[in-house]
């Protein structure tokens, strides 16, 4: 009976049912049909509010909000104009890592493509860089960033799997690099091999440009130091211990999105307080749209917690973990296995939600091959940035047809590529586990 439910709600999913309903449902009937009150699903939402690290959501997708709905962009990419241009295959660079700080607060990576494309796009055109490239690069680009702090799924992920966030902050940051030095290369490559015109370094103009950046550029460093503490030889000029962070996650959270609020608001004033101008973006829309996501992610987070505790019950993970062991011996295996999958869910669910579904269900299994769970952390959000553009339906492919008015299929065709180069450094990631741990073995 339970089977045939399932495969309805399926259904229902598949014919545009949102996520929370095709979730609560299914949970309801899987307690009812179990003899189990669904006063069960009540008890896991007020788990979800009295979580410690719920208030980083908002806070954080406040922040993101403020950051895309300014002038934000337009600065960071002059910074980066001025002080990558110079190197072959400049431009390209200033795009990968112009994208990846952006999605790093953002988030989603469909914004960074809305938020950055425009701008972008014809400065690769007028560099020299071909369509195809250009294009390829923005779609790839989108998601670079989501395995950098202060990144909303890296807390997302802590809080379904009661994994450290703290841990899981430092453990993204060096395979974070991979990826976007694995695309580097391939930028200066492409500079070289089009002999696309640079920029001549000019020290006056890229201390100007970091200047009129400097409270966006500082704002990585207010929640690092937040979190984790001055660096050891800047701490007795503080007065703080060494190593030993200010304030907790959440607290750094709030911190952050007051900065960025006084920032945009009150020093920039790119947000109005209150404006008539529909085209005007002011504090009570970024307000409104902000809460809006953070609303859709608590209900669908709350439902599928009570879904996850019905599998722990039945005993699920257990029994699909024995159902692999029978065939899977080995933990390579495994982790090939788990890249294939991850890959099928980025491309076919957006991250919020794969995380919520997916990660109760992988969590024990991996555990039973001896996978860490800081570990785990950054390969499903490495796979997951990656799926937003496999085809045939990863998240960006669609966003950016959209954007620039191309065909989804010759989007495909460009972002193979790049689609390849970022596979490379997924399995430099996942088979070294080291690069995830290495920081993290270092925290007091």
């Amino acid at each position: 009976m339970l089977i045939i439910i399932g495969i309805l709600f399926i259904a229902a999913a598949l014919l545009g049912a949102p996520l929370f309903v095709v979730l609560s449902g299914l949970a309801m009937a899987s307690f009812i049909l179990a003899d189990t009150g669904i006063v069960v699903l009540s008890e896991e939402h007020y788990k979800l509010a009295t979580n410690p690290h719920l208030i980083t959501i908002p806070m954080f997708t406040f922040a993101g909000f403020l950051m895309a709905e300014s002038q934000a962009a337009v600065r960071l990419v002059k910074v980066c104009r001025a002080w990558f241009g110079w190197m072959p295959g400049g431009m390209a660079i200033i795009v990968v890592i112009s994208c990846a700080f952006f999605t790093t607060f953002t988030g989603a990576s469909g914004v960074t493509i809305i938020a950055l494309g425009g701008l972008l796009y014809p400065m690769l055109l007028d560099e020299g860089y071909d369509d195809d490239f250009s294009l390829g690069l923005i779609t790839s680009s989108g998601s670079i960033g989501l395995l950098f702090p202060p990144s909303l799924p890296i807390i997302l992920f802590g809080i379904v799997a009661a994994t450290s966030i703290d841990k899981l902050f430092v453990a993204g940051i060096l395979p974070g690099i991979v990826l976007i030095g694995v695309l580097g290369l391939y930028c200066v490559f492409r500079g070289v091999r089009s002999k696309v015109r640079k920029t001549k370094f000019d020290m006056k103009l890229a201390l100007t440009s970091a200047w009129h950046a400097k409270w966006e550029l500082l704002v990585p460093i207010v929640v690092l130091i937040a979190i984790y503490g001055f660096p050891d030889f800047m701490a007795p000029l503080w007065g703080a211990e060494e190593g030993t962070g200010l304030v907790t996650v959440a607290e750094a959270s709030t911190i952050c999105a007051l900065y960025l609020l006084i920032v945009q608001v009150f020093i920039h004033k790119d947000i109005k307080l209150v404006s008539k101008d529909p085209k005007t973006p002011d504090l009570p829309k970024v307000i409104k749209e902000s809460m809006v996501m953070v609303g859709a992610i608590l209900i669908i987070l709350g439902v599928a917690l009570g879904l996850t505790n019905y599998l722990i019950q039945e005993e699920v993970p257990m029994k699909i973990l024995s159902l692999m062991q029978q065939h899977i011996e080995s933990k390579i295996t495994f982790l090939l296995m788990l890249t294939v999958f991850l890959l099928i869910v980025g491309c076919l669910m957006d991250i919020f939600s794969a995380i919520i579904v997916v990660v109760p269900l992988i969590t024990p299994i991996a555990l039973s091959y001896g996978v860490d769970p800081i570990h785990l952390g950054i390969i499903f959000l490495a796979n997951l940035e990656i799926g937003y553009i496999t085809p045939p339906v990863g998240l960006n492919l669609f966003i950016s047809s959209l954007a620039f008015d191309k065909p989804v299929v010759q989007l495909y065709k460009m972002a193979i590529p790049f689609l390849l180069l970022m596979l490379a450094a997924l399995m430099i990631i996942t088979f070294v586990p080291e690069l995830s741990l290495w920081l993290v073995k270092g925290m007091k």
